[in-house]
């Protein structure tokens, strides 16, 4: 049987690091105001930020309540891992909505692969 990516999407740390992006975003909103999403990836315990072991990006979908697809709200490369310069592995996103629905949080160590999480947000 031939695998799907899905297969390969980890949404559970492990060891000592931390690879699932946060994401730190209202319950609620109201229609069409604009709110902050922030999206970290190794919160509490940082992620390495090295040439050898980074976060290559971080993205950000929305899924509206009843959709078939996402929509990709941004996704942030981050390009600096050591080279006189550091990039940390966060990410700050202005959103507005007009639909309840979930947010996805997607983010890919160059070692251990894709990540991912979810949060549920009400639009009022």
């Amino acid at each position: 049987m031939e695998k799907t990516l899905e297969s390969f999407v980890k949404t559970a740390d492990w060891k000592n690091e931390k690879h699932v992006p946060v994401i730190d975003a209202p319950a609620s909103v109201k229609t069409g105001e604009t709110f902050d999403v922030d999206v970290t990836v190794g919160k509490e315990i940082p992620h390495p930020n090295t040439v050898e072991h980074h976060i290559a990006w971080i993205a950000l979908h929305y899924v509206p309540e009843g959709a078939q697809t996402s929509i990709e709200i941004a996704r942030l490369d981050l390009s600096a891992h050591g080279v006189n310069a550091f990039t940390a592995a966060s990410a700050k996103f202005r959103v507005a909505l007009q639909k309840g629905g979930a947010l996805y949080a997607t983010a890919y160590c160059n070692l251990h692969g894709l990540w991912a999480s979810s949060a549920a947000i009400a639009v009022e």
